[in-house]
């Protein structure tokens, strides 16, 4: 006779509704811990599907405020397979949950690139996504395997020849995964879809062990990032990306800044609009022909976009920056 796995009790969350649950006027901001609580809660599967509702619904009206994000951060650090730090590089985060409507989605090339210079790279994402070509159906269309497990991804990080580890959301964090998939159920994202693309999940979580890439769509946006990445541990990489994913538009040059240790430097700021040679880009909603057009782009026969190139050569002058202050910081 085996015994039962232990559940855990319920969680009430009606007290924290009444307080993010007024509307668009009166709803109030969690403290950071009762956000932090409320959210490992959600995660470990304590709220009932009634109070849970309602919680994603009252922060999709009122919006997460940034000192609750950095409690959310943290209860989903508590819930995602740990995955050791490679011993002398830090690791490139990469999301991926957005996938292509139009433009062809080129988070594979850049993972591809930066693995190619001996950087550890680790992109994680969703398998799929309404129906649109996501970075997994990418990888497994370019020959490169998904990893199945958590020990799967910290070998591939820690491989001589492209370190690049591709694991999807439900191998790193299934907890995460089940609150995303609430998204076809309710018809709306949820603050899993924004906690997810912050992710740390190498190491300790620390700023010094990755260098997280996270883009936004709208400037104003951009605003509320460079705050809260401002007050919050961060090693991060924020520019405008590709219909909601992190590579840069290969049609055009973008802004990058640098948030780090308190500090925000702009490393790209190129002048605005298109850039003088607009590659000749594959369909964006086509798995076979995006694939065959980033091999051309990794065999040499078609030039790697510029915006792309300008990407991986900042990623690589921030890592060595960082590592040379890391060297001269006192024990």
């Amino acid at each position: 006779m085996t015994s039962a796995t232990p559940t855990l009790p319920p969680f009430s969350a009606s007290k924290y509704i009444k307080e993010i649950g007024r509307g668009v006027n009166g709803a109030r901001a969690l403290p950071r811990e009762d956000a932090q609580v409320l959210f490992d809660a959600m995660l470990a599967g304590r709220v009932s599907d009634i109070e849970l509702g309602a919680v994603l619904m009252a922060y999709r009206i009122k919006g997460e405020a940034p000192h609750e994000l950095a409690g959310m951060l943290e209860a989903a650090h508590g819930h995602c397979a740990p995955l050791a730090a490679p011993p002398d590089k830090p690791v490139v985060v990469i999301p991926s949950y957005n996938g292509a409507r139009k433009q062809p989605n080129l988070v594979p090339l850049l993972a591809l690139l930066l693995a190619r210079e001996g950087v550890p790279t680790l992109v994680h994402g969703s398998r799929e996504f309404d129906g649109r070509v996501t970075s997994m159906q990418l990888f497994e269309a370019l020959g490169v395997p998904l990893c199945a497990t958590p020990q799967a991804a910290q070998d591939q990080l820690r491989a001589v020849a492209n370190p690049l580890a591709v694991l999807p959301i439900d191998v790193l964090s299934p907890a995460l995964s089940r609150l995303l998939d609430k998204r076809p159920i309710i018809g709306l994202r949820n603050s899993s879809h924004t906690i997810v693309k912050m992710l740390q999940p190498v190491g300790s979580h620390t700023p010094a062990e990755a260098l997280r890439l996270y883009s936004y769509t709208h400037p104003e946006y951009r605003e509320t990032l460079t705050d809260y990445f401002s007050h919050e541990p961060a090693n991060v990489l924020l520019a405008r990306g590709t219909e909601g994913e992190v590579v840069a538009d290969a049609r055009r040059s973008s802004r990058i800044d640098w948030l780090h240790d308190g500090h925000q430097r702009t490393m790209v700021d190129p002048a605005s609009g298109s850039i003088g040679e607009v590659p000749e880009l594959p369909p964006g909603t086509d798995v076979g022909q995006t694939a065959a057009w980033i091999r051309k782009v990794l065999d040499g026969d078609v030039p790697v976009p510029a915006p792309i190139a300008t990407q991986v050569a900042t990623i690589q002058d921030c890592l060595k920056q960082a590592t040379r202050v890391a060297w001269a910081s006192p024990v």
